[in-house]
């Protein structure tokens, strides 16, 4: 590489961390998360839960692009730099614009349009910045040709096009756009680049973080303003267990064990399992932790509000659903994921994901304090059962 090339760029290596300018990126993806959440809690119909989910999809692809990024080249030198300050100005105009993705609002500029447009720049950003990379790599280049010319022009062009229009026609288009893109980029090959395998570990992980903090951040909005009571504190808790729960089955052993064998494997099977396990295996994850943030939100503004019975009226609808559905999507997405990395079945997390499924209309004859506490009941003990039976080979996988 020439000197100008390594001024330009720097590659990451083997044992590369996270950047903190890829973290400061993650705040906008914060932001949005929020937004997300607010938007399906808004209006908790399952129209809007799924108008919801699609603007959540572009979100996450938004973040998936520039990680791979920030895994070929480090994000806080030369260029790269410049286009991940530009690609976090034209998310977090997305981000804002996530209430009118939709359906525009009276006054200023034609929010869906907009949208599409602030997701059009981040797509070309960085489409230019890897095709800078991949100057001196043509395998990549020719790569990114095969992805970019569908990718982009089937994504983004029929975004544009579904926000001019309303109603069903709207929705299917995005749902056009988004698996669209996502079935094209599956089919464009596997000739992308992986420089190293604890950086795309740990971005997703704190990814994951990321979105727990935001089921976190939605306890406390759903009391806001509210006089403190024992019910809101125990609320509280439960939910902060909740989110402790899905931290604990993530890091503890399953995020460890898929980073070893995308650590030990190479070729196309290396970037198999960073797309399979990761890119497409980890939205899922993302889904079910603002379903679940959505569900925490909704039972503290029933456990304090006074206008609810707190010992007596149970959470109904979509907000039920979402509560322990989240959980449940969560486990299975990290089931599949550690499977298909390591080739190990996490059994008893299936049917943890089940019963939770199942435990819906039992739920909705419980307190929404009761429900809540249930959750937390079931993840609990399948943390334990877990630690207790696999205690040893946690252990070897721990400490290897």
């Amino acid at each position: 590489m020439t000197g100008k090339r390594r001024a330009r760029f720097q590659p990451v290596a083997e044992n590369a961390s996270v950047t903190q300018l890829e973290l400061f990126f993650d705040l906008v993806l914060v932001f949005a998360l929020t937004m997300v959440t607010a938007l399906a809690a808004d209006d908790p119909t399952a129209t809007n839960l799924l108008r919801a989910g699609l603007v959540l999809a572009l979100m996450w692809w938004v973040w998936i692009a520039y990680s791979w990024v920030g895994n070929v080249v480090r994000a806080d030198e030369g260029i790269t730099r410049m286009a991940m300050f530009a690609a976090m100005g034209a998310t977090f105009v997305a981000a804002l614009t996530i209430p009118e993705a939709f359906t525009d609002l009276p006054g200023g500029w034609f929010g869906p349009l907009v949208f599409a447009i602030a997701y059009l720049v981040v797509r070309l950003v960085h489409v230019a910045i890897f095709w800078s990379i991949s100057a001196d790599d043509t395998q990549l280049r020719g790569q990114l040709l095969r992805w970019s010319l569908g990718s982009i022009t089937l994504g983004t062009t029929l975004l544009v096009i579904a926000a001019m229009t309303t109603g069903t026609v709207q929705i299917l288009l995005w749902i056009a756009a988004i698996t669209g893109d996502m079935l094209w980029t599956w089919a464009a090959g596997t000739d992308w680049r992986l420089n190293s395998a604890s950086h795309f570990a740990e971005r997703h992980g704190l990814i994951i973080i990321v979105a727990l903090g935001e089921s976190i951040v939605s306890i406390g909005i759903g009391v806001a303003g509210l006089p403190i009571s024992w019910p809101i504190v125990l609320g509280s808790m439960l939910g902060l267990a909740v989110s402790g729960l899905l931290w604990w089955l993530y890091f503890d052993v399953a995020a460890i064990a898929i980073e070893h064998a995308l650590a030990e494997a190479a070729g196309s099977r290396r970037i198999k399992i960073a797309q399979i396990c990761y890119t497409y295996g980890h939205f899922p994850m993302i889904v079910g932790v603002i379903a679940l943030s959505l569900g925490l939100k909704k039972v503290l503004y029933y456990v304090g509000d006074s206008s609810h019975h707190t010992l007596t009226e149970a959470l109904h609808g979509v907000p039920l659903c979402a509560l322990f559905a989240g959980p449940a999507i969560f486990l299975l997405a990290l089931v599949g994921t550690k499977y298909y990395a390591t080739r190990s079945l996490s059994s008893a997390r299936v049917v943890v994901a089940v019963l939770l499924f199942a435990a819906i209309p039992v739920a909705t004859r419980l307190p929404a304090l009761a429900a809540l506490a249930l959750l937390c009941a079931v993840l609990a003990a399948l943390t334990i059962w877990e630690t207790v039976r696999f205690a040893e080979p946690r252990d070897a996988i721990r400490h290897a």
